[in-house]
C-alpha cells in the first residue's frame, strides 16, 4: 500500500494540475483491450500503467484489493491460489480490472452475477480536482454507479475491491446443437433458470446451427475421462472444437433419432474461463485469410504465439485494418432476438456471433446514476449479447454505412451497444440512448466538466479521419501507400512480433508440458 499510496498521490498531482488550468486529460494505461487506440504518454496524459498489482486476497471475506491495471490472467492465477476465483472473468486475459468496471462488461456467467461492475464492492477514485475519494455501493453511490460506466471520465479510478467467489478445479462443459434463433432463445433461457448452472453462452455458426455451451463447476474427473484444454499450443481452439462439436452432434443425433444429444468437455477452469484467448474468439482466421495462409492444426501451431488477444490487439492497431471490419458487441431484449438475428443474416451476414445471456438489473435500489441509469429499474429486461465480429466488404464509406444501420436497429429495438468498440453515432443519437441528464448532473456535481466527455472519448470522428487523410498530396499518398495489401497486415505483424518477444522466447510460459517462467518473465508477461 505504501508504494500505491505514493503513486496515487503522484497522480493527485498532476490532475490538480489540470484542473487549476481546466486543460483536459487523458489517461494512459499502458495497454488496450478496445479497437480504439490507446493514448500514449503525453503533455495532457496521466500515466495510471504503474497501478498493476494485486495488493491482497481475503479467503475469509472473499474479496481482493486490486489496482485497475491487473489483467483478468494475473487475478486469476492469484485468486486461485486462495481456491477462490471472480464471479465474473472477462475471457480475453488481457483485459483489466478497471476496464471491465468503466466499461460494463458482461461475459459467460453474467446471466447470474451481472456485469463485472456489480461484483465490486467499493472504489478508490482520483476525482477531476486532484481530491482523492472512495465511493460504494453505501457511500458516494452517485459517484460509484456514474463512474461504472464513465470510462474515465468521471476521475481516475486507482483501487478496486473485487468480490470473489470459491472455485472448482474443472467446468463440466456441454454442448447441444440448436437449430435456429427461437431453439437458441428456448436453450439458453432454460439454461439459465437451472440453479446448478454457472456458465451459459453459444455460437452462431449459421441461421439454423447453433452450438449452446453450458457450464457447472466441478472437482473432479469421471473415471476414465481426460481433461479438453484450450490454453495449450497444440490445443485445439475454442472455436474450433464447436466446429468438430458440430459434427459430432449431427452424427450422435443421426442415430439417436428424436432423443436428445450432448457432448460434455471436462475443461481445466483456467482453460475455460480463457477459452477464446487463442484466435480472439475466431477473429484470427481472418488474418489467415489476409495473408493467404491454410488454416490448420500445423499454420495454428506455427503461428500460436501471434494468435492470442494481446498481440491481435497490438497488430490491429499499428495495421489501421479495424477500420475495414465490424467489431460491435450489442444487446437486444429477449423478445427481439429472433427478429434481431434475422436482420444481422440478411443485412450483414457474418457469422459466426457470439451469444450471451446478460443480468444488466442492478440490485442496488441507489444505483440509479449515470450512463445507464435506468440498469436500476427493477423492470429492465435481461439481454441478449451479440458479438458481431467481422469484414465488410466495401470502402471505409461503406463500413461506417454498415456499423451505423446497426446502431439504428439496436436503438430500434430498445437494445443496448458496449462502447469498448468504434461509435458511429452523431451525438443526439448518441445521447438519445443513454442517461445525459444523470452523467451531466454527476460531471457537474464531480466537477468533471472540463474533462472529454464519453461522447468525445467513443465517437469516431468521420469527417475528421478524411480531413487528416486528404490534407496534402503527401499524407494522402501516404495514407493509401500503408492501406495496400499486404502492406497494412505486415505493419501490424511487425507490431506484435516486436511487443511481444517474451513470447516467443517463453511462449507464455504456462503451456501445457512446458518450463514455467521465472517470475520477472511473468509479470512482464501479466502487464503486457
Amino acid at each position: 500500500m505504501e508504494a500505491h499510496d505514493k503513486v496515487i498521490s503522484s497522480i493527485s498531482s498532476r490532475v490538480k494540475h489540470f484542473h487549476q488550468q481546466q486543460k483536459p486529460f487523458r489517461i494512459y494505461h499502458g495497454a488496450t483491450n478496445s479497437t480504439r487506440r490507446s493514448h500514449r504518454r503525453s503533455d495532457n496524459t496521466i500515466d495510471t500503467s504503474q497501478l498493476n498489482h494485486v495488493l491482497s486476497v481475503d479467503a475469509a471475506t472473499k474479496t481482493a484489493i486490486v489496482e485497475p491495471n491487473v489483467p483478468m490472467d494475473l487475478l486469476v492465477s492469484e485468486t486461485l491460489r486462495h481456491g477462490l476465483v471472480p464471479p465474473v472473468v472477462m475471457e480475453l486475459p488481457g483485459i483489466t480490472v478497471g476496464g471491465g468496471f468503466s466499461g460494463t462488461s458482461g461475459e459467460s456467467s453474467s446471466f447470474r452475477y451481472g456485469a463485472f461492475d456489480a461484483n465490486i464492492n467499493w472504489i478508490e477514485i482520483v476525482l477531476p480536482d486532484g481530491e482523492i475519494a472512495r465511493a460504494s455501493k453505501t457511500e458516494r453511490q452517485d459517484l460509484f454507479w456514474g463512474a461504472a460506466s464513465a470510462f474515465g471520465t468521471l476521475g481516475v479510478v486507482t483501487l478496486l475491491e473485487v468480490q470473489l467467489k470459491e472455485a472448482k478445479q474443472y467446468v463440466k462443459l456441454e454442448y447441444s446443437l440448436a437449430s435456429g434463433a427461437a431453439d437458441m432463445l428456448k436453450r439458453v433461457q432454460e439454461a439459465c433458470a437451472v440453479r446448478e448452472n454457472d456458465y451459459v453462452d453459444a455460437i452462431v455458426f449459421s441461421m439454423d446451427t447453433t452450438v449452446v455451451c453450458i457450464g457447472r463447476l466441478a472437482d473432479e474427473l469421471p473415471n476414465g475421462t481426460k481433461p479438453v484444454g484450450f490454453l495449450g499450443r497444440s490445443d485445439p481452439w475454442f472455436y474450433t472444437r464447436a466446429k468438430d462439436v458440430i459434427k459430432e452432434l449431427k452424427k450422435t443425433a443421426a442415430k439417436a433419432e428424436e432423443k436428445e444429444t450432448l457432448v460434455t468437455d471436462f475443461v481445466p477452469l483456467e482453460d475455460y474461463l480463457f477459452r477464446y484467448d487463442r484466435g480472439g474468439f475466431w477473429t484470427a482466421v481472418y488474418a489467415y485469410q489476409y495473408f493467404i495462409t491454410p488454416f490448420n492444426r500445423i499454420t495454428r501451431y506455427i503461428l500460436d504465439p501471434f494468435m492470442h488477444a494481446r498481440e491481435m490487439y497490438r497488430a490491429v492497431h499499428k495495421s489501421g485494418l479495424a477500420d475495414y471490419y465490424m467489431v460491435q458487441d450489442v444487446g437486444v431484449p429477449y423478445n427481439k432476438v429472433v427478429e434481431f438475428q434475422a436482420w444481422l443474416d440478411k443485412e450483414l451476414h457474418i457469422y459466426p456471433l457470439w451469444i450471451c445471456p446478460l443480468r444488466i438489473r442492478r440490485d442496488d435500489p441507489d444505483s440509479g446514476h449515470g450512463l445507464h441509469s435506468e440498469f436500476a429499474n427493477p423492470d429492465v429486461p435481461d439481454l441478449m449479447n451479440f458479438g458481431v465480429w467481422g469484414g465488410v466488404k466495401g470502402s471505409r464509406r461503406e463500413v461506417i454505412e454498415k456499423n451505423r444501420a446497426l446502431e439504428r436497429k439496436v436503438q430500434e429495438l430498445n437494445g443496448k451497444k458496449w462502447l469498448y468498440a468504434h461509435a458511429y453515432y452523431t451525438e443526439e443519437e448518441f445521447w438519445a440512448h443513454y442517461d445525459r441528464e444523470s452523467y451531466d448532473a454527476l460531471r457537474k456535481k464531480y466537477k468533471a466538466e472540463y474533462l472529454p466527455s464519453v461522447y468525445d472519448k467513443v465517437k469516431v470522428d468521420v469527417e475528421g479521419e478524411e480531413r487528416a487523410r486528404n490534407a496534402t498530396l503527401k499524407t494522402r499518398f501516404k495514407a493509401g501507400f500503408w492501406d495496400l495489401w499486404p502492406l497494412a497486415g505486415l505493419r501490424g505483424f511487425y507490431s506484435a512480433v516486436k511487443g511481444g518477444d517474451y513470447l516467443l522466447q517463453k511462449d507464455k510460459g504456462k503451456r501445457k508440458g512446458e518450463e514455467t517462467v521465472t517470475a520477472e518473465t511473468e509479470t512482464a508477461t501479466k502487464t503486457q
